[in-house]
């Protein structure tokens, strides 16, 4: 059996960035999804597709955390290479009462915008949190998710 190696472990064994030098510049996307399970009674307050307590609207402030949070995602994860993000979207609906966070983000570049994603819903997941934690402590987020990636040396479809 071979051993394993890790992408972020030198060959001493020490933690590393991941050397991109010579990966080639290619178009990249990647969509993430965070999901928020909040009682009836936080679910019953919302109205034209937005929530509005004492903090103010909701679902508009976590748009904007989330855009916020994938452009620091370098100062938070300690290996993710910073980059000039090019476009992040997120975008929040009720589905089956539930919070769904979807967001995308893309760049042109050597490395991907997985984390950028990743990092989007979970700030956004996590700004729902706190904006409806006056009303209820009945609330979880589920999950946080890659949907799909492509651009780099994989590309990658949940359910595929």
């Amino acid at each position: 059996m071979s051993k394993k190696t890790f992408t972020h472990v030198s060959s001493s064994g020490l933690p590393q960035m991941v050397n991109v030098t010579e990966k080639q510049i290619t178009s990249r996307m990647a969509r993430a999804r965070a999901t928020v399970c909040v009682s009836d009674a936080i679910l019953n307050l919302i109205e034209n597709d937005e929530l509005i307590t004492k903090k103010g609207p909701v679902f508009q402030t976590a748009i904007i955390a989330g855009v916020m949070g994938a452009k620091r995602t370098a100062d938070l994860i300690p290996f993710c290479h910073p980059i000039g993000l090019e476009d992040c979207q997120v975008k929040i609906e009720v589905i089956n009462r539930k919070i769904v966070i979807n967001t995308e983000a893309r760049i042109t570049a050597k490395t991907g915008v997985e984390m950028e994603a990743l990092t989007a819903a979970s700030v956004a997941a996590l700004t729902v949190y706190d904006m409806c934690k006056a009303l209820s402590h009945d609330i979880t987020i589920e999950e946080v998710k890659l949907m799909e990636k492509s651009g780099g040396k994989k590309d990658f479809k949940r359910g595929q």
